[in-house]
């Protein structure tokens, strides 16, 4: 039986040890093309904004092209289901977001892919406050006055997002529930269509990332009501939070960006990519750009992005069921 075993283990051995060599050889190789970077949400929003300036810098750290693809829909899963069924050797990523990856589960009884167990975390790009933004024309000036408008005005006020469920619908929904109103969400495929039709005066409100809304708002062609955190930013003075209202209680929530992998992709590889993807965020313009666009670039470890990922999930697993939203 000894000698069967050890017969069982060599061969066991034999057939491993190829395999480990072909990993570590994909590794080393990698990348040797193009890579396709994938955002789950149409051009114009902060997720295209930080993958499109990363994508751009990204090569004198790969030595390897990075192209940016729009695959917008079903709240931001399109694009994560592409990835989570692409093949597992890096060079398929995708630029994420809270609502495809640690809200749908909570939301969706059958989704097509299982975001913890088909993607790799890979690191956290970047943070963006969420703003409640308006049409210069729309009466209310804070979050006080909103809420007495729309109490004057039931069943009439609108608000854009960039889809049911999101990390975006789900603060408003908050403000709602805590200060007893109740507005209307209109939900976009994305944080720049649903941008353009404020500024269009399609709908007087709109809750979205910051990035989308910067060059608007430094112009006076938006304005903003209240970032969604529970402490004022320091880039971002002025602007209250929306827990300062009377009633809101303390809302804080953020919009981030998150890398991911298919499920599976090497661990070495993975380990490139958060290097060259840290190297490129801790670059001194890439930052004043970034944060000049609303975007806080982070760049962190793939263990520490991983431990996020766990406290966000807990959080959006209460606010999902504060919310009464049904699963769908």
């Amino acid at each position: 039986m000894v000698a069967l075993h050890e017969k069982l283990r060599v061969v066991f051995l034999a057939l491993a040890l190829p395999f480990g060599f072909a990993t570590a050889a994909q590794a080393a190789g990698f990348p040797n093309r193009a890579l396709t970077l994938v955002v789950p949400f149409s051009p114009g929003g902060g997720h295209d904004f930080t993958a499109r300036l990363l994508a751009s810098k990204l090569d004198s750290y790969l030595g390897q092209q990075v192209i940016v693809v729009n695959k917008p829909g079903a709240d931001g899963m399109i694009g994560a289901q592409y990835v989570a069924r692409s093949k597992p050797d890096g060079y398929t990523l995708v630029m994420s977001s809270p609502a495809e990856t640690v809200i749908a589960p909570f939301l969706y009884k059958n989704m097509s892919y299982d975001p913890g167990k088909d993607l790799s975390p890979v690191t956290l790009v970047g943070i963006t406050p969420i703003a409640l933004i308006a049409n210069p024309s729309f009466p209310p000036n804070t979050v006080t006055e909103l809420v007495a408008y729309v109490k004057a005005h039931p069943g009439t006020v609108n608000y854009g997002t960039p889809g049911v469920g999101s990390a975006q619908q789900l603060a408003v929904d908050w403000i709602d529930r805590s200060t007893g109103i109740k507005m209307l969400d209109v939900p976009y495929k994305g944080a720049g269509p649903a941008t353009l039709d404020v500024l269009a005066g399609q709908v007087p409100l709109a809750s979205v990332g910051m990035a989308p809304v910067m060059p608007h708002w430094k112009e006076g062609k938006l304005k903003v009501l209240a970032i969604m955190d529970n402490k004022r930013l320091k880039w971002l003075p002025d602007v209250p939070t929306a827990s300062e209202t009377a009633g809101a209680g303390a809302v804080d929530v953020v919009q981030w960006m998150g890398l991911f992998a298919p499920a599976g992709t090497p661990k070495a590889i993975i380990d490139k990519l958060n290097t060259a993807f840290a190297k490129v965020l801790h670059d001194p313009a890439v930052r004043k750009t970034m944060i000049g666009q609303g975007v806080d670039p982070v760049g962190n470890s793939v263990a520490d992005f991983s431990k996020y990922l766990k406290q966000e999930s807990r959080k959006y697993a209460a606010l999902v069921k504060e919310s009464g939203i049904s699963a769908k």
